[in-house]
Order: C-alpha cells, then structure tokens, then sequence
C-alpha cells in the first residue's frame, strides 16, 4: 500500500495564488542505504553479503561505462536506463558544437511489470488540515495511471540527440513545429526549490504550478520560481503564432535524496 499525505497549504503562486488547497505528496519518503538493499537480496537470494555486494558494485561499474557509450541497459525487473540530452538546435552545420547541449541525463524506463505493480497498488491517503490536525482517511484501489518520468515533455529530444535512434522520428513528427520548454530543478527537495523553464529562441514562456494546462494567459516566465511545496509545473512556448506542445514536470517535497535534472 501506498501512504500518501494530504495537507491544506496556502498557494504561493499560480491561479490559486492567496488560498488554501490541499496538496497530496508522499507519506513515507525514506532513502534506503545500500547496504541494507544488499543485505536484503542477499538473504532472499540465499547468497552471502559479501558476494551480492561484490556483484553490485560489479554490475554498477558495466550499467554506468556502458550507459555513458550510449547504450539503453537493462535493469533486473525494473526497465531500461539510458543516456539522453537537450539541446539547442542551428541551421548552419559549422555552428553545431557542444556547448549547445544544455543538459545531459539519464532517462530510466520501467519495465510494464512494475509499472503494472505500481498502477495496481492501493493507495491510502491522510489528510491534514492547516493546523495539522488529521480530518480525514481515504483508502482506495482505483488503478491509476503510471507516468513515465520525462514523458510528457516528449523527452524534448526534438531539440536534441538521442542515442536509441528516436531522433529522426522526433524531428519528422516535430518539423514545422515549436519546441516544448525544458524543465529544469532538484526534486524531491526539503525546504524550497529553483525551478527555471527554458526555450527556443525568441519564443516565450507561459506556465502554470498548479498542474492545469497553460495558455496564452498564464503567467509569462521571467525568472527562475521558487516552490516551497510539491507542485506540478507545466509549460508552454509560444512563436510566431505557434504553439508547443505542454512540458510538464512534478516537483515533490520530501526528505529523500535530491535529483539534481
């Protein structure tokens, strides 16, 4: 079962902006060491600590090599990891160079099993009112949809390479069309977080940190947003008319350790 916690925080920014409005994030957010990991597939695999610890760091040194020449590694009942990247893009071949790549990232794919797992879990959420105070619990197993991380900004490799052999269908799909902002910050974080959104050239920005879709009137990105709660921000590029496709990004405050995109 997954604990979550529902808590009225007052809005900061976005369209909610000035009210209260509970947010859901996760109720227990712990970071396991990776010792007890190892201790523990050690005694359900019957093999001893020191071997299971000897082919962990073993598999960790060929997942990383392997992962850095750009190769989509698989990863014992969980998925796929691999190398990608955003970049700014040129019309002059002796412009392209590396200090167009933004940033470089690792791209982790689950496997349907546990994405199936994690959709089918039931859920049970607390809820806490503004002064703390537990005013209500809820228990459900609706199946819910499971999110690929990156996938609703399209992995925004329409701007950039990608070393599985999507590019070209990116580019086809993409041609005539604006690039989708870039979403950039560390989550999950523990007191506040700098969110910056960036875009094509010339175009602007509109987002929104309340999870709804971002129009033409949304709040135009100036600077980098500071969220002092989980948040989902979505944005938008707007150019000559065009519209993007809408980036999006979930921002959870937690006690875990930071991801830094």
């Amino acid at each position: 079962m997954l604990k979550v916690k529902a808590k009225e925080r007052l809005q900061k920014v976005g369209k909610y902006a000035g009210t209260y409005r509970y947010v859901m994030l996760p109720e227990l957010y712990s970071s396991l060491s990776q010792e007890k990991v190892i201790r523990e597939a050690a005694l359900r695999s019957g093999v001893s600590e020191g071997i299971m610890h000897a082919c962990w760091d073993a598999a960790g040194e060929v997942i990383k090599a392997w992962a850095c020449e750009g190769h989509s590694i698989p990863m014992p009942g969980l998925g796929t990891m691999r190398f990608s990247l955003s970049a700014n893009t040129v019309s002059d071949v002796n412009d392209v160079k590396a200090s167009l790549i933004r940033t470089r990232r690792i791209i982790f794919t689950p496997a349907t099993e546990l994405k199936d797992e994690l959709r089918n879990t039931s859920i049970n959420i607390t809820c806490y009112d503004r002064e703390g105070n537990i005013v209500k619990q809820v228990t459900s197993s609706d199946p819910g949809t499971v999110e690929d991380n990156n996938a609703n900004q399209n992995e925004n490799e329409n701007q950039g390479g990608n070393q599985n052999g999507n590019q070209n269908q990116n580019e086809n799909q993409n041609q005539g069309s604006l690039a989708s902002p870039v979403i950039s910050g560390q989550t999950p974080f523990e007191e506040t977080t700098e969110v910056t959104i960036t875009g094509p050239d010339g175009a602007e920005i509109r987002y929104t940190t309340d999870g709804s879709t971002p129009t033409s009137e949304s709040t135009l990105y100036s600077e980098a947003v500071t969220l002092s709660d989980t948040a989902t921000v979505k944005a938008i590029a707007i150019k000559d008319g065009q519209t993007s496709e809408v980036a999006s990004k979930l921002f959870t405050k937690g006690n875990g350790d930071p991801i830094e995109d």
